[in-house]
């Protein structure tokens, strides 16, 4: 990697405060970028512009991910003054469609929590500990990280809030709910202190649940409750949270917040499953809608 790449990575870093997944990813695209067409700082336009070519088979969202990079690179370049013109034109922009969401019903969610509730019945420690984390992913919407990293300071004891770090280490206040609340002080009891942890959700080895063995939690508890386990995981969960709580009339912007999206066109994703209760609201609360009653 060049010494421009790995300048800009470090401004990432520090200034941005870019997650570690965040940077990893910058880091694959821009050591593709280089291999084909060297120093990025040096590179003429006419070269970025073959890049279209070389990138003709990937999926449209993979060139939208690689051409944000090198932009931001290339503006990057231009303040730091490594280049006089920003050859970003010539980058291809694919118009890429969001993907929507998966979205489980309420029924399935349902579901999911009573055969947790049932498994944690039995007091089993991991059953405690799997409907803690189910209850926490739908009933405040944590990312997955968030929620294995979490410190056990952070369980609320007064305030039905709890603080989260998430993305660019960007702190926010979410609720937790009095279901949650007590699936959290039921895992405490039972949650081992050896060796010593920090965080609520620990290891064997003293460091805090990894991302893949809640993801793989997730996908055996839907089997054992009769679900897809294709259609169940952590971010599923934490659409589910978002979009019934749209459902329930909940604002757009404050959902933003829950979230700890940064961008509220990311949030907006989710209105594409309200749009039945939005016509409904529209046509029974519009003043047009009494006028036409009254014809």
């Amino acid at each position: 990697m060049s010494a421009a790449t790995q300048a800009f990575l470090e401004m990432l870093a520090a200034e941005r405060g870019a997650a570690a997944n965040t940077l990893a990813a910058y880091r694959r695209d821009l050591d593709g970028a280089e291999e084909a067409l060297g120093d990025l700082a040096q590179a003429s336009r006419a070269a970025v512009a073959k890049l279209a070519g070389q990138w003709a088979d990937l999926a449209p969202s993979t060139i939208a991910r690689k051409s944000s990079a090198l932009r931001q690179f290339f503006g990057f370049a231009v303040d730091e003054g490594w280049r006089e013109d920003d050859p970003s034109g010539a980058l291809p922009n694919p118009r890429n469609r969001r993907p929507l969401p998966k979205v489980l019903s309420h029924e399935a969610v349902e579901t999911l929590l009573e055969r947790a509730e049932l498994e944690a019945g039995s007091g089993n420690p991991a059953a405690l500990r799997q409907l803690a984390l189910i209850e926490m992913l739908y009933g405040s919407g944590l990312r997955a990280t968030e929620l294995v990293s979490l410190p056990l300071s952070a369980v609320p004891r007064d305030a039905p809030l709890i603080t989260v770090t998430g993305k660019g280490g960007q702190a926010r206040m979410v609720p937790v709910s009095e279901r949650a609340r007590l699936a959290l002080s039921e895992w405490i009891k039972v949650r081992p202190t050896t060796p010593p942890s920090r965080f609520l959700f620990p290891s064997r080895g003293g460091k805090h649940l990894t991302r893949v063995r809640l993801f793989q939690l997730l996908k055996d508890l839907a089997v054992r409750a009769g679900l897809d386990p294709e259609g169940i995981s952590p971010h599923v969960l934490r659409h589910a949270f978002a979009t019934h709580l749209l459902e329930g009339g909940a604002d757009l912007r404050v959902l933003q917040t829950l979230l700890g999206h940064a961008d509220i066109s990311t949030t907006q994703i989710y209105t594409h499953v309200d749009a039945a209760r939005l016509v409904e609201l529209v046509n029974s609360r519009h003043p047009l809608a009494a006028r036409r009653s009254c014809d």
